[in-house]
């Protein structure tokens, strides 16, 4: 028998507990301006706190009897408990896993804002305990899965008579599940052999980009024009690849220069150094300006190679540079542009090259 008080109960109830939680969710929110986990926790697990909430308090106050004493009603009040039940359990499930990625995220926030020389170990790091992270949600959400359908009796049955065929079953699962497993300690291999990080730069298949995500399937490749290349984790263990910031993220850059053998080379030197002093780019550890090589067209090859703290400057330093070392040349060395000469039959071969270019320039002659 059901009393008429009983649904009235359920409502204060759901009411008390939602009430409840948005009074803890107010004072955490207070709390979180100086501790952070309160914050990451108003965020992460408000409303699976409420589903939590509300699915304890009408548990709690749901009786059999309150749809009826006949055995049809009686029935249907066992099917709503056990729904009621597998809400329960879902709604922990989700609320356990936002609490770990609240718990996550404070290490994950103080771990972004390292940077200098601790920049690599603390990016090793944020890779790892995302891949822990991931690892761990799969796992809970199994073991939630399994303990809803264990909740009913008709699954429990089932599961007894399938355990007969398990070793076939797991057998095949296995042969199907290959590539995901081999994908899965694929990732596990680069996170903690430190191969490849969050935010590393590196080159695949010809294209320099950055590491956006890294997951135990696949990775996400942010390309230097905002494309995206996504790969399976695998690729990585199997193909050779670049990381350009393996140990460190000080690069090289170099810009080359093809010129006339009139160049002067002491004075585009000093013209360079002292601009590489004023360009904040540089950071004032490695420079040089060589000529590496003799073309067979006649041009002189100079190279010029300045060091930069990450790989983004690298790229913007050569740029600069080289747009540096163009406008000088332009203006100030005219005779050593790039010229090709070719000398013909009628060219006197004890004439100078200034003789020939006056002969041949009306102006000049006049």
């Amino acid at each position: 028998m059901h009393s008429p008080a009983d649904w009235p109960i359920l409502g204060i109830a759901v009411i008390g507990s939602i009430l409840l939680v948005e009074l803890a969710r107010r004072f955490l929110g207070r709390v979180g301006r100086t501790w952070q986990f309160a914050r990451h926790l108003v965020d992460r697990c408000t409303w699976p706190a409420f589903l939590v909430a509300v699915a304890v308090a009408v548990h709690l106050a749901f009786a059999p009897g309150m749809l009826g004493a006949a055995p049809d009603e009686r029935a249907a009040a066992e099917m709503v408990q056990r729904g009621l039940g597998t809400v329960l359990i879902g709604g922990v499930t989700w609320l356990i896993v936002q609490a770990t990625y609240a718990l996550t995220d404070v290490v994950l926030d103080r771990l972004v804002r390292v940077e200098g020389e601790r920049n690599r170990r603390a990016r090793r790091i944020m890779t790892q305990i995302g891949l822990v992270r991931r690892i761990a949600v799969a796992v809970i959400i199994v073991v939630a899965v399994g303990t809803m359908l264990f909740s009913f009796p008709q699954v429990r049955a089932l599961g007894a008579g399938l355990l007969a065929s398990a070793g076939i079953a797991g057998a095949v699962v296995g042969i199907a599940a290959q590539p995901t497993l081999g994908n899965l300690l694929a990732g596990l291999q680069l996170a903690f052999s430190d191969a490849l990080r969050l935010d590393d730069v590196v080159v695949v298949e010809g294209e320099w980009g950055r590491i956006e995500e890294l997951t135990l399937t696949y990775v996400v490749l942010r390309l230097w024009d905002e494309r995206r290349l996504v790969l399976p984790v695998s690729y990585f263990t199997q193909n050779p690849f670049e990381n350009w910031t393996r140990r460190g993220s000080r690069v090289l850059a170099v810009a080359y220069l093809r010129v006339d053998w009139s160049v002067p080379v002491q004075k585009l030197r000093e013209a360079l150094h002292e601009f590489l002093q004023g360009n904040p780019l540089w950071d004032q550890k490695d420079w040089t300006l060589q000529v590496t090589d003799v073309l067979p067209n006649g041009l002189v090859e100079l190279r010029a190679l300045m060091s930069a703290a990450d790989s983004p400057s690298s790229w913007d330093l050569k740029c600069d540079v080289r747009e540096f070392l163009v406008d000088y040349v332009r203006d100030n060395h005219p005779d050593a542009l790039p010229r090709f000469r070719v000398e013909t039959p009628e060219t006197p071969a004890d004439v100078k090259w200034d003789g020939i270019r006056e002969r041949n320039n009306p102006v000049a002659r006049a």
